[in-house]
């Protein structure tokens, strides 16, 4: 067995309890003399208003009827803003309840609280709001005139000069469609007074501190005196990783009521008032020589970012896209301009992927636009612009420092497990069968794990039992099996011994939570120095076992050894007799940068319009691969999420008053069983040169390389340049009837 389990791929220890419906989400918890709250939102997307709320304290069973004006007087909110670029205009933050002015619809305007969730939603309904209608910026980009921010990065002279001087320069428009982040388990919470003034949330989260904090701060509490407590968490996708306005609501309630208070959203209230993510139009340029060569690369981008700017708003289309925009290609020239703009919409924030997704996708879709504009083939076109091996590291005009990466040589597997050479056979028989088939790759690259540090806790006892405490948070990724199997390999312990610990700030003291692919980096790198630690503490005790010195000992696959003579970690454990901890923390040095090839084939009714997936491959360099099973189900689970974008998936709002058209399951189309084929997925191992166990990370991976393979595959199916997403069997079919025969 190699250190730390690397490479094992144990089954996960938490799916026997969810599958047998033993998880416990937010919904399952029930305190003694709980309320229950329920939301009154806009039905206008902007317009000034008047809440009266009188009749509606009158109703059976209702304890609390709260208003922006209550808000006001306890000083409470707005809602944060965790980024804003230098010298941009104080952004617009979201109020808790609005009023006097609502700027969406299903933005919340009170905050009812009854004896049971029947009497609240009653009473919600006897809540009248005046409305005098504003204007309204439709629920279209090309309809904001208000802007929110406007920042640039590179060199805007260097590209001038590459496209003047180009042999031809491709022109891509493109959008990237919003989406909303449908996590399994819409957002719930659970607050409750405590002692002395004291505060309890619970909540699905992508991190307990994260949220604490940001809700003490909306409060005006100290953070110490609130505790935020996260069970099991059906999905997070970005959408939990920060505060949210009815947590904010909830414990502002259970504090007035000195009782507490539950408040959970139905599905179609989570597409009103969740955040959402992508919504991006751009004009991206990329000037070629004569022979296919990349000389520079401008992109403009106009950002929706709803009707506030939200907690990573502005941060997704500027920092943590922008910079990724060159993709794996060797591009001396870059400049980027990024617009950020109010429309009367629900906020959008960080989505899997964050700004990562976005770039993949402008500019693997004008790579492939690039290739059939030159001749050449979405293959060659890429080999000739790859970075190369020996570049390596390489600093991109995107501000970033690449360690390591084989970009040919992940793309031939792709292409050879893919049967890319046997294709046009493929295609040929599809057309007797009246079918228009296509073949599509993209080359994704992504930055993570880089920012912040993690900690680890963990403690040891006599009996070979042992009990781990992390920031990180799983939404679904495998945590409880993938850290615990780190020390059981590497101690010799039984994994289902060591009792994992996380979503409790009372216990927890720090932690950065999870997002941006970052737990194994960080989160592994801390429980890799904690078990360091206390092997080293142990060491004198096992030498003395073995009676030698503690320089002559070494440790491996759970032994002590000196010479001829070992000892087993529990047994040195058994003799020390009492608890040992250690509580470590660990940050990388630098972002680390997953990387991979995606290759769809397609199918196309042109009767119908209707797109098939026949065969999908994934190769992809993540670095060193802890547990191959984990890292399938992210991969896969990422991809579909892309295939979605690509396909599906749309926010939707009324061009004409901004009004949400996508509020149910019925009207947002996500991926379902018989959308995605099988996914041939593999690895190959380059370790990263910049962290010490050599992973990359791959929570985000699969979403990243999905939509523009998708969108590539059905252009070459349909011999058009490009699609915008989502392709829809409607999109297609009056492409189709647009296209000449």
């Amino acid at each position: 067995m190699r250190r730390f389990g690397i490479g094992q791929s144990p089954s996960r220890l938490e799916d026997r309890r969810f599958l047998v419906g033993g998880g416990r989400y937010t919904d399952d918890i029930d305190l003694d003399g709980q309320a229950c709250g329920w939301v009154v939102r806009s039905l206008l997307p902007h317009a000034d208003i008047v809440v009266h709320a009188d009749s509606a304290r009158a109703m059976p069973g209702v304890l609390l009827v709260l208003t922006a004006e209550d808000m006001a007087r306890d000083g409470i909110g707005p809602m944060p803003c965790g980024f804003m670029p230098q010298g941009q205009p104080p952004p617009r933050l979201r109020p808790v309840l609005a009023g006097p002015r609502v700027r969406y619809a299903g933005e919340a305007v009170a905050f009812v609280v009854a004896e049971t969730a029947l009497q609240a939603r009653d009473a919600a309904e006897a809540v009248t709001v005046d409305y005098s209608e504003l204007p309204a910026a439709a629920g279209t980009i090309a309809a904001a005139t208000e802007t929110a921010l406007v920042w640039e990065m590179g060199d805007r002279a260097a590209v001038d000069a590459a496209c003047a001087g180009a042999a031809r320069v491709v022109e891509l428009e493109l959008v990237n469609n919003r989406l909303a982040p449908t996590a399994m388990e819409p957002r719930a919470c659970l607050a409750r007074p405590l002692a002395g003034g004291r505060l309890e949330m619970i909540a699905g989260s992508q991190g307990v501190h994260s949220v604490r904090d940001g809700l003490a701060g909306i409060l005006g509490v100290a953070p110490e005196t609130l505790d935020v407590i996260t069970p099991d968490v059906g999905g997070g996708f970005g959408l939990k990783i920060g505060p949210f306005p009815e947590q904010v609501m909830a414990l502002a309630a259970a504090r007035r009521l000195g009782r507490p208070v539950k408040w959970v959203a139905d599905r179609t209230e989570s597409f009103l008032s969740d955040t959402h993510g992508r919504g991006h139009a751009s004009t991206a340029r990329l000037a070629l020589d004569r022979d296919g060569r990349f000389l520079g690369l401008c992109v403009e981008t106009t950002a929706d970012l709803g009707a506030y700017v939200s907690l990573y708003g502005a941060f997704v289309p500027t920092l943590a896209g922008t910079g990724m925009l060159t993709g794996v290609y060797d591009i001396p020239a870059f400049h980027a301009r990024v617009r950020g703009v109010y429309t009367n919409t629900s906020p959008v924030d960080a989505y899997r992927g964050a700004g990562r997704p976005e770039a993949a996708y402008l500019i693997e879709r004008l790579v492939d636009v690039a290739a059939r504009e030159t001749g050449l083939s979405p293959v060659e076109i890429r080999e000739r612009n790859f970075i190369r091996p020996e570049a390596f590291p390489y600093a991109t005009q995107g501000r970033h420092t690449y360690d390591s990466g084989e970009f040919a040589r992940v793309m031939e597997a792709a292409l050879a497990r893919a049967d890319w050479a046997g294709f046009e056979a493929r295609r040929a028989e599809a057309r007797t069968r009246g079918r228009l088939r296509g073949i599509g790759l993209a080359y994704y690259i992504e930055v993570c794990g880089g920012t912040g540090g993690e900690a680890a806790d963990l403690t040891l006892h006599p009996d070979g039992t042992a009990e781990l405490l992390v920031g990180t948070q799983s939404n679904g990724q495998g945590h409880e099996t993938a850290f615990p199997q780190m020390i059981a390999a590497e101690l010799g312990l039984a994994p289902e011994e060591i009792r994992f610990v996380q979503g409790d700030s009372r216990r927890i003291a720090t932690g950065g939570g999870t997002g941006g692919s970052r737990s194994l980096s960080q989160q592994g790198g801390a429980i890799v120095r904690a078990v360091e630690e206390l092997v080293d503490r142990l060491r004198p005790l096992a030498a003395g076992l073995m009676q030698a010195e503690p320089s002559e000992t070494t440790f491996a696959a759970g032994r002590f050894a000196a010479g001829s003579r070992s000892v087993a970690f529990a047994e040195v454990l058994r003799e020390h007799g009492r608890p040992i901890t250690a509580v470590s923390r660990f940050k990388p040095e630098a972002s680390t940068f997953p990387n991979g090839c995606h290759v769809c084939e397609v199918e196309v009714d042109p009767q119908t319009g209707e797109p098939e997936i026949k065969r999908y491959t994934i190769v992809d360099d993540v670095g060193v691969v802890l547990n191959p099973l984990l890292l399938k189900g992210q991969i896969i689970g990422g991809a579909v999420q892309g295939i979605g974008q690509a396909l599906l998936e749309h926010a939707r709002f009324d061009p004409g008053s901004a009004q949400p058209l996508t509020s149910s399951l019925i009207d947002y189309a996500v991926p379902r069983a018989e959308h995605i084929p099988h996914i041939d997925f593999s690895t190959i191992e380059i370790p990263c040169r910049t962290h010490p166990l050599g992973i990359k990370g791959a929570g985000e991976a699969g979403t990243i390389g999905a939509a523009p393979a998708v969108i590539n595959a059905l252009c070459d199916a349909l011999d058009i340049r490009h699609i915008d997403m989502p392709a829809t069997p409607l999109a297609i079919w009056q492409t189709l009837r647009k296209t000449p025969a």
